[in-house]
């Protein structure tokens, strides 16, 4: 194989510079410079099919380096014989490579905050996942699924192992009043972040608009554009509150002139969130029935993110779009068993829908990932079904986590404004967002880059300072909101008490340095 590869090599040069193949060219491979010539006549370098026009080719020439392998240089039978520590002539591509829907989205926040955390001895409460089990029966599902059935490391049908289609079709079949079909109302993804992805491959085309309710989680624009679509964004409105009260997620709301105003001819699908990242608001049954009219005025397909749904605090009750008259027809209800049952690291997520635009993403999905893990999916099928038998008595995990994350969520609340910063108290999610609107004020040219946000600035400043992460809120606004909002930080509160514990010393510690 590398004859034949020096070999190509070595005629290819030949070609370009005239020379005969032979000792000459040999020792013209370990030349003292660097060549690049630009290939403008004669064939490619070889006739495989992966490599373009030669016009899109470079030959690289390596600097001189001691070889003491090539002192004759003789051409060998059947090709060139140059061992491996020789390097000849290598081929650089000058044709763009990046594919054009990768445009603009290259940069991920997440990185660089991970990264900076990385290098500091912090409390991370920055990053959306539990750092504590999943519940006993979860575990004893999971060890169960890799321990037991020898065929639950093979295969499984490809839109879902069956028994985990006909749990989720049962289970959200009564919650959504829809007698679902497991076979053709349900598919198994890897993660609800699959769904999502897999839900604008297969709906939006080039040119299509999809309105996004802002704040959004940060995958929503870049999966529209990597589609071919547009993205449209309409934002939730904060409503004044009374000087010492505490702001509510129930306070952001949508402008119904304004949505409306949002829907055009080329409209192709709505992005809903709730409860929502990172506010943390949990839309009311009025504001859904507005956003449904529209949808179905509009003849729009609502993709609604619903992975929050069983952790909704204080009263409030989820109503999933699709449960509404005349709206399952035209909704993807996404949700994940990663939060359901705080094991994120399983990857297992789901859409639900109805046939006539689910065959669609089957469609995206046998034709990239095809199929998911088996015994994940085997375990979240034994989890769910244990839920279905204690499904709204005390004893259910669905009942009982929201009250444990509820009080980590009011434990947050009390620690953070002892030092002066101002939560938004959430409906429901893993997520509160906090005012540093008095920061701003008192310290406003923390450093950071010209155009950067300064709740940007400010994380980067807590983190090295205090020893605290958090994510900026502007990261969930498209650009031209970012600056009118970066005066908000959001938090994780579903962690373990002992972290919790460790972000109060933090706190305080921060609380002394203000005296």
């Amino acid at each position: 194989m590398f004859r034949n590869a020096a070999a190509k090599c070595l005629h290819l040069v030949g070609d370009l510079q005239g020379r005969k193949s032979g000792a000459s060219l040999a020792r013209c491979l370990h030349q003292t410079q660097v060549a690049e010539t630009n290939v403008k006549t004669g064939p490619p370098p070889t006739s495989h099919p992966g490599l373009a026009n030669p016009q899109e080719w470079k030959v690289t020439q390596e600097p001189q380096s001691p070889c003491f392998h090539c002192t004759d240089g003789r051409l060998r039978p059947g090709g060139v014989e140059l061992p491996v520590q020789c390097h000849p002539a290598r081929l650089t591509m000058t044709k763009r490579l990046q594919a054009q829907r990768l445009n603009g989205i290259e940069h991920n926040p997440w990185v660089e905050f991970v990264k900076l955390s990385s290098e500091h001895d912090v409390v991370n409460l920055g990053q959306g996942f539990p750092d504590f089990a999943p519940p006993d029966f979860a575990m004893e599902a999971f060890r169960r699924a890799v321990s037991g059935d020898l065929m639950l490391n093979q295969y499984t049908k490809a839109f879902g192992y069956p028994p985990l289609t006909e749990i989720l079709a049962s289970f959200f079949g009564k919650l959504l009043g829809q007698e679902m079909d497991p076979h053709k109302n349900v598919l198994v993804t890897v993660g609800a972040y699959g769904a999502l992805f897999t839900a604008f491959q297969a709906l939006v085309d080039n040119g299509d608009e999809v309105i996004i309710i802002e704040p959004a989680f940060d995958c929503y624009e870049p999966m529209t554009l990597m589609a071919g679509g547009h993205p449209v964004f309409v934002f939730l409105k904060p409503s004044p509150i009374q000087d010492g009260e505490l702001d509510s997620s129930s306070n952001w709301k949508l402008d119904p002139t304004e949505l409306a105003s949002k829907f055009t001819p080329r409209t192709k699908a709505l992005v809903l969130n709730t409860p929502n990242n990172p506010l943390g608001k949990v839309f009311s049954r009025e504001e859904l029935e507005l956003v449904a009219s529209l949808c179905q005025q509009h003849d729009v397909v609502c993709i609604t993110d619903e992975v929050y749904q069983w952790l909704v605090y204080d009263g409030h009750q989820h109503v999933s779009i699709a449960s509404l008259p005349g709206m399952w027809e035209r909704t993807l209800t996404i949700g994940s068993a990663g939060k359901t049952f705080s094991a994120t690291g399983w990857k297992v997520g789901w859409v639900l829908g109805p046939d006539n635009i689910l065959k669609h993403l089957r469609t995206v999905h046998q034709n990239s990932i095809y199929h998911c893990p088996t015994q994940g999916q085997a375990a979240v099928a034994w989890s769910f079904e244990r839920e279905q038998l204690y499904f709204g008595q005390p004893s259910s995990y669905f009942v009982q986590f929201p009250q444990a994350m509820q009080r980590s969520r009011d434990h947050m609340i009390r620690s953070l404004q002892s030092v002066g910063l101002r939560p938004v108290i959430p409906q429901g999610s893993y997520f509160l967002i906090t005012d540093i609107s008095d920061f701003k004020r008192k310290m406003p040219d923390l450093p950071g880059t010209e155009d950067e946000p300064y709740d940007s600035r400010f994380v980067k400043w807590m983190i090295k300072n205090k020893g605290l992460v958090a994510i900026p809120v502007s990261i969930f606004y498209s650009e031209p909101l970012r600056k009118r909002f970066d005066h908000y930080i959001r938090f994780c509160f579903v962690k373990d008490e002992s972290t919790l514990r460790a972000m109060d010393e933090k706190l305080q510690k921060w609380k002394a340095e203000l005296k």
